[in-house]
């Protein structure tokens, strides 16, 4: 894709990032085909800030090829930079210098990055060449970062519940006036069952790569191919007619059973019942709204219960709206956050899979293959061992941003800062997400297989979830025993026999020693 500029007096240079590739971005709006040019580039720098997952890197510069040649077809200007290209000056800023160079812009226009280490350094450029830089509001959000403040003001905590329920009654989803479909607002009870063997479980639709993937699938394997995780075989769909049509198979195959097992894990089957939609709403491809009108229309039209689309619903405009107001609410500084002052470097084996423990072997032999893993092998397993055991947070931060398709830093960080490692001190969540064993047993059928026995609460073959989660609590005592959500839980602690409290800690210890280094 070659660039057409000419030498005609020219209105806007149009930026199009890599997670803006949607027809309805707000850089676009106004936008003429005449006058202005649209810039997209694949820059090292942005591919190689963390050492991303290979299919994460496939997926994105392939769709981004994709959609600039969709624009051409529709009649616009693009100028578009591959990352192997000889002048390719390797970062944002240097490729909208080189555009400009030459050329009578009146303003650079870009819809606002959704992460705040990129809009930092567009700032910083405008601000030092003394170029125009317009920068839109992404209105694919339904949430503004100034509604979500205002929101959020004068609040003593923030729960994602309110605000979720603030965003129905807006969107009207699933609504029955200003009352909620089925008289509740939340059915996450009902969503908590266990999977079985059993189950006919649908698989994801798969896309075959064309010749614009299979360019792109050789480019990163020249030079990324150091990098986490397997390339191929690459299915991931990288238009908006192949994000649709997945949207559509998940819809009619999938949604229906969402809802009871989205919490569920099981030996073998990766995806269960959920979307993998994820990455093509984070890019651009589809938009959260018709997606969750899609879901809606399968409740309504008796395709899906209402327990699945309320489910699924809230996980689109109520947390990843959610999460997305927290982040940019504590930029900067958010992602350095560290409550429980943890320092242990991440395991070896979260990059090689290479662990006795059989969930962990999963979901991250899993992320490896698919740079995909559902929130629940996020949370509970990768999430929650990290936690006990004490490792940086900001180490786990730099892991999930890395090995996941749909990870950007908007949505991923509060996920890991806030959720998955409680290292924001209960601004995003109420309680840590710790577990023993026990929940993943009652989840998965992860431990009939696995290397150790998660009826065993200390000695070498116990699971080790179980000694690390009574060390993390005793650990932090200091901080979480005035918690409410725990008070029980340190009950049980405090009446053990000091003997089988110093079990559990000696056990603790050994588990660290086999598995961390400090």
């Amino acid at each position: 894709m070659a660039s057409q500029e000419n030498t005609q007096e020219l209105r806007n240079l149009i930026l199009v990032l890599g997670d803006q590739l949607c027809r309805n971005v707000s850089s676009l709006d106004g936008a003429d085909r005449d006058q202005d040019i649209i810039l997209m580039a694949e820059v090292s720098e942005e591919a190689g800030y963390v050492r991303h997952h290979k299919k994460k890197i496939a997926f994105l510069f392939s769709a981004m090829r994709h959609f600039a040649r969709e624009l051409e077809e529709d009649g616009w200007k693009v100028r578009y930079t591959k990352l192997d290209d000889p002048e390719n000056s390797g970062s944002l800023a240097g490729e909208i210098e080189r555009a400009l160079d030459g050329q009578r812009f009146s303003r650079v226009v870009i819809t606002e990055p959704g992460e705040y280490r990129v809009k930092s350094a567009l700032d910083a450029w405008a601000e030092a060449s003394g170029a125009v830089l317009e920068m839109r509001q992404d209105s694919r959000f339904l949430c503004s970062h100034e509604r979500f403040q205002s929101w959020a003001e004068g609040r003593k905590q923030l729960r994602m519940e309110y605000f979720y329920r603030e965003m129905r009654r807006e969107t009207g989803l699933l609504m029955q006036g200003d009352q909620p479909e089925g008289g509740k607002w939340n059915f996450d009870q009902e969503n908590r069952k266990p999977a079985k063997g059993d189950l006919c479980l649908p698989h994801p639709l798969e896309t075959r790569p064309d010749a614009i993937t299979e360019e792109v699938l050789d480019l990163v394997e020249a030079r990324f191919g150091s990098h986490f995780g397997s390339l191929r075989p690459f299915w991931f769909a990288v238009t908006r007619e192949g994000a649709l049509q997945a949207l559509e198979d998940f819809a009619e195959k999938a949604l229906s059973c969402f809802g009871d097992y989205q919490d569920a894990m099981l030996e073998g089957e990766r995806f269960l019942y959920h979307s993998v939609l994820s990455q093509y709403m984070n890019s651009g491809l589809l938009e959260p709204m018709e997606v969750c009108r899609r879901v809606e229309r399968a409740y309504y039209e008796g395709d899906a219960p209402l327990n699945a689309a309320e489910g699924f619903i809230r996980q689109v405009i109520g947390w990843r709206e959610y999460v997305r107001g927290i982040y940019w609410l504590n930029m900067p500084g958010y992602t350095e956050q560290n409550y429980f002052g943890a320092s242990r470097p991440l395991p070896e084996f979260y990059w090689n899979g290479e662990t006795g423990m059989a969930c962990l072997a999963a979901a991250i032999t899993q992320t490896r293959d698919e740079a995909y893993a559902h929130h629940i092998q996020r949370l509970m397993v990768t999430g929650n061992f990290a936690m006990l055991a004490g490792v940086d947070p900001h180490e786990v931060h730099e892991w999930y941003l890395a090995v996941y398709a749909d990870a950007y830093e908007w949505v991923e960080a509060p996920n890991v800062i806030g959720m998955s490692q409680f290292a924001d001190g209960g601004l995003l969540g109420s309680k840590p997400y710790a577990a023993s064993g026990n929940y993943i047993n009652k989840m998965s059928n992860h431990c009939a297989g696995c290397s150790y026995d998660v009826k065993r609460k200390t000695g070498e073959k116990a699971c080790p979830f179980n000694s690390l989660y009574w060390d993390f609590l005793v650990r932090n005592a200091g901080k979480l025993r005035g918690n409410p959500r725990l008070r029980q839980v340190y009950r049980t602690w405090d009446r053990m026999s000091a003997e089988r409290q110093n079990a559990y800690l000696e056990a603790a210890r050994e588990v660290l020693e086999r598995h961390l280094k400090e």
